[in-house]
């Protein structure tokens, strides 16, 4: 068989919908300054569906840095892989600004997160080496994982007592074999909004040896009395071995970065596969990314503002009677019933008719039958944003109570 003619015949379980979804459910185009309005088919819309939390991205000062390093600097400095001739003095300033925020020793940029987190994991685990892990962790760390040649034992979300269960797997195996345990959880799940239980798994370190991971991407800038995270949110900063955040959320950027014990940042700096064979990260974005640092430092009423926009949006939904799951964190879903016909029109109705355009998560994502909106306060958001949302799902939910979204198949748009 040709092996593209395989490819034709099963677009896969989110592209088999491609020929309806494409540039209206899927691949959408938002214009306009990044913000809480934005244009979407040349109509203004209220936007939940960008990491920009604290509002940086649009922020004048910050625009005015991006803009002025680009114009000295050009986009290609520096050239080169960071190890062979990629360095500067920003990179390392940057570096040092971070490890201090975060509470750790050393810090090593990555150019992108999700390749960061993969062969960072690829970078400490040998054959010999065993992996516990979070069963809703991110696809990043679950590519991670196929890279690892040796075994994995995957605990119930949040489930401490399956963690532990697994642990003593973990630790049995590894013991036979001569190999350590890495442990992989996340800070907030970017899906669900709750917290990973960083507390109850760091003090499992009494019981076992290993070392623990912690995706934080959700939870930089936005958990934590000074925004440190997740980590500092739950009293644990010093006990998460490693911990990885990325500047795509509230950063309002791209880019990423993993802190931890110097030594241990050393190696990795000298081993992630996915840093030394990639161009070093645009001297413009890591200028940006001080000039973000600074700012996330100096200001923390920008949280203080999310916050403000979380508890009214959150509070809103279920003093309406929706149901926001276990989330304790910025991100909030809303759960409801539908099947996927059902869902996209659901989500075209709000965007064509109430100028709401938020993200919908359905099957393969997540079981049959469910629909998940996945909505993302900012800083940025207004009182009227976020009245005018309550309204619009208010009234689309007594919709899809009634049946009135019942379709054959997804809505041409």
């Amino acid at each position: 068989m040709d092996i593209f003619e395989k490819l034709l015949k099963h677009m896969g379980p989110i592209g088999e919908h491609s020929d309806r979804a494409h540039g209206y459910f899927a691949f959408p185009k938002l214009e306009g300054e990044i913000g809480p309005r934005m244009k979407f088919r040349g109509n203004e819309k209220i936007v939940w569906s960008l990491n920009n939390y604290l509002g940086l991205a649009n922020l004048p000062e910050v625009r005015a840095t991006d803009a002025k390093a680009a114009a000295d600097f050009g986009l290609a400095a520096p050239m080169g892989a960071r190890m062979m001739s990629g360095n500067t003095n920003y990179h390392e300033q940057l570096e040092r600004e971070l490890s201090d925020y975060m509470g750790k020793e050393d810090t090593t940029l990555l150019n992108y997160g999700y390749q960061g987190i993969m062969s960072a994991i690829d970078a400490i685990c040998g054959r010999r080496d065993v992996i516990v892990y979070d069963a809703e962790c991110h696809a990043s760390i679950l590519d991670g994982l196929r890279l690892h040649p040796g075994k994995r034992y995957v605990f119930k979300h949040n489930d401490i007592e399956d963690c532990e269960k697994q642990l003593r797997r973990a630790t049995e195996l590894a013991n036979a074999q001569g190999g350590g345990i890495l442990v992989v959880t996340e800070g907030v799940f970017g899906m669900a909004g709750d917290q990973g239980k960083l507390k109850e798994i760091a003090a499992l370190k009494d019981k076992f040896e290993f070392r623990l991971l912690v995706d934080d991407a959700h939870g930089f800038g936005t958990m934590g009395k000074t925004g440190a995270g997740t980590g500092e949110e739950q009293g644990v900063q010093d006990k998460i071995d490693l911990l990885f955040n990325t500047f795509a959320k509230s950063g309002a950027s791209i880019g990423a970065f993993i802190s931890g014990e110097k030594a241990i940042i050393n190696y990795l700096r000298y081993n992630m596969r996915s840093q030394i064979f990639a161009k070093s990260i645009p001297l413009p974005i890591v200028i940006g990314h001080l000039k973000r640092v600074e700012l996330m430092r100096k200001h923390p009423e920008m949280k203080a503002k999310l916050w403000e926009n979380v508890n009214k949006l959150q509070n809103g939904l279920k003093a309406r009677g929706f149901n926001i799951g276990k989330t304790n964190s910025p991100v909030t879903p809303i759960y409801l019933q539908g099947d996927i016909p059902e869902a996209t029109a659901m989500c075209l109705d709000l965007r064509e008719n109430y100028n709401i355009f938020c993200s919908i998560v359905v099957y393969p994502v997540i079981p049959k039958g469910q629909i998940i909106y996945r909505l993302i306060p900012t800083a940025a958001h207004t009182d009227e944003d976020i009245e005018l949302t309550l309204k619009a799902f208010s009234e689309t939910k007594a919709k899809l109570d009634e049946k009135v979204y019942q379709v054959a198949e997804i809505p041409m748009v």
